[in-house]
């Protein structure tokens, strides 16, 4: 697209991080509504609207404030699924496994980034660029009506319903139609959604260090992902001279070694826990290895040390991978301290962690431009949150539970 329509860095870097504001903007609603609604029903809603908005990216493409508005209406969608999710999770899975089960669900992100990378280059040399946003825009879709189905343990194929035609026809347009007694059950809780806000402790929130804590690891976290998700595979072409497919099958590598680090974090976390290691000790550990081993990694990559660009690679793709301890760490901690507000805790910290979404990434493209320096525009900011980062988690996290219960 940049091609096409002659981008520079800027504006590539304003179109990426667009997606961020509507994903900031949707955090704390998103938060919010899972703890009212529910985290299931939530997040089929927000599936729904960023596979929407994604098929319409192609349409607007030529006109940037619609091009702009699309990817806002994405973030909006995807902004809603951590907190659905987290709610889901604090809900219903106990301490001693809670690591496995956040390492799982959103490992599913590392998933995604590797079979996306994989698959879109070969989509878009083949059919074009306009029809990736089609392909995955119809496959978010598709996931919808099968998180339907499964409701509950049941698969599409269960309850003897296989030929059953008219219970098929009822099935695939459930996510999209409500009875009159679900529309009066959906409404119920709206005349209480004034008084539900006023009762969320908010104050009580800010008061709490660990809480603080939480946001600023966030911030520093959502730094070096955001913007390596988004340049990552920009750094690779024009350093290493690699075409598109190459590219993204080098940038893959950070993906899918988190896939890996993630099936070794969650169960050594869990085993501590489960054998009496403090969770506070134990959250601190995991969430330091996050942040140091890629503040490592980017300062041997950024010196002018001689180093071969395939031992960047080596070097760039060990210290993200290692960054998904913050699994067992920081994305743990919101259901350590508080199961019941579990999922506006993590809308409070993701609305602050989308930031760097807007600010960094657009932020690199300008440095870009105006440095032509990788080290300088990429690496140098994520080092420093990094360590920062590192420094305010071991002073004041914690995982104790915490009632947060006003006038405490």
């Amino acid at each position: 697209m940049s091609h096409q329509f002659g981008w520079n860095s800027s504006t590539a870097g304003l179109v990426q991080s667009s997606f961020f504001w509507g994903y900031a903007l949707s955090q704390l609603p998103g938060g919010w509504l899972s703890k009212i609604f529910g985290g299931r029903d939530v997040l089929k809603l927000g599936v729904l609207a960023w596979s929407l908005a994604t098929i319409l990216v192609p349409f607007v493409a030529g006109f940037m404030p619609g091009l702009v508005l699309s990817r806002i209406l994405v973030g909006i969608g995807e902004g809603v699924s951590p907190s659905a999710a987290t709610d889901m999770i604090a809900r219903s899975i106990p301490l001693q496994e809670r690591s496995r089960a956040v390492a799982v669900v959103f490992g599913g992100l590392s998933v995604g980034s590797i079979l996306g990378l994989l698959l879109a280059p070969s989509i878009i040399q083949t059919f074009g660029w306009e029809s990736v946003f089609y392909v995955f825009g119809v496959i978010g879709i598709v996931w919808c009506l099968v998180f339907e189905f499964v409701k509950g343990g049941n698969s599409p194929l269960s309850g003897g319903h296989i030929f059953d035609t008219r219970q098929w026809r009822l099935n695939i347009a459930s996510p999209f139609l409500t009875s009159e007694s679900q529309t009066k059950s959906l409404n119920e809780p709206f005349k209480e959604l004034a008084d539900s806000l006023k009762d969320v402790p908010w104050m009580e929130f800010f008061k709490s260090p660990a809480v603080w804590a939480m946001i600023y690891a966030h911030f520093c976290g959502s730094w070096g992902h955001y913007t390596c998700l988004s340049w990552l595979p920009t750094y690779f072409s024009e350093e290493l001279d690699l075409n598109l497919t190459e590219a993204a099958w080098v940038s893959i590598l950070p993906s899918l070694g988190s896939v890996f680090i993630t099936s070794i974090a969650a169960p050594f976390a869990d085993n501590l826990i489960s054998n009496g290691v403090e969770t506070t000790t134990v959250r601190k550990v995991c969430q330091s290895v996050a942040f140091l081993s890629p503040a490592l990694c980017m300062t041997l990559s950024s010196l002018d040390l001689g180093l071969p660009p395939w031992e960047v690679v080596a070097f760039l793709t060990s210290g993200l991978a290692l960054s998904s301890f913050a699994l067992s760490g920081l994305y743990c901690t919101h259901q350590d301290i508080s199961p019941e507000y579990a999922s506006i805790l993590l809308g409070i910290t993701n609305t602050v962690g989308a930031i760097p979404g807007i600010v960094g990434v657009a932020l690199t493209g300008y440095l870009l431009d105006s440095t032509h320096s990788w080290s300088i525009s990429l690496f140098a900011p994520s080092i420093f949150f990094y360590l920062s980062g590192t420094v305010v988690w071991l002073l004041f996290a914690s995982s104790k539970p915490q009632r947060f219960s006003k006038g405490d």
